[in-house]
């Protein structure tokens, strides 16, 4: 079972927040993390973002997804209106970036995104959210509105015992790099987005 293995305050460009690591060994290098809202209300339902590591999208900046502008305007909307960001390291679609790197490398030969995934031989998508929910049940959050446009999240909320009090959009714009990344998305596996030109 993972746990809490160390905490702090982190003041941000998106203001300040509470980030707890949790693992089931305190020697683990790459540990799941909640980051908590500064004036977070537990008593209500709290706003929260599962969001699975992209190293390209949220360090380099890539155009090729929205996972590092999402992160941002989660991080916003949880300071702005409380809430709790579950970072889970799942990077690529819990791939790693090595398979994700030649994942990339099919797409530039023509293949979309779930289509390099198994031609490489792995699943379209090897996430796993229980750990999220793992991670509220040891906060102790019953009730949450979920930033999603994945209906597989909201899946994993509505068959736990954490009530799923209302799902918030959290689309970003598609530019020329990211159209295909999110027709994919939502043409495969689903997701909720706006048309968009």
């Amino acid at each position: 079972m993972i746990k809490i293995q160390a905490e702090a305050n982190v003041p941000t460009d998106h203001g300040n927040f509470r980030m707890i690591a949790f693992s089931e060994e305190s020697s683990d290098w790459m540990p799941h993390m909640a980051i908590i809202a500064e004036h977070t209300d537990f008593s209500k339902p709290i706003n929260v973002r599962f969001h699975s590591e992209c190293i390209t999208g949220e360090v380099f900046h890539s155009q090729k997804c929205e996972c590092g502008q999402q992160l941002d305007a989660a991080m916003k909307y949880t300071h702005e209106h409380g809430g709790i960001i579950v970072y889970l390291r799942q990077e690529g679609r819990n791939i790693g970036i090595i398979n994700k790197l030649k994942a990339y490398s099919l797409q530039e030969k023509g293949f979309d995104t779930v289509e390099a995934n198994l031609k490489l031989g792995l699943p379209a998508d090897d996430r796993n959210f229980s750990v999220a929910i793992d991670i509220l049940n040891i906060l102790n959050v019953k009730n949450i509105n979920l930033l999603t446009n994945n209906p597989e999240k909201v899946k994993f909320v509505e068959q736990s015992n954490i009530n799923l009090n209302s799902r918030i959009p959290l689309q970003i714009p598609a530019n020329d790099s990211s159209r295909g990344y999110l027709q994919t998305k939502k043409d495969y596996f689903g997701h909720i987005l706006d048309e968009q030109d």
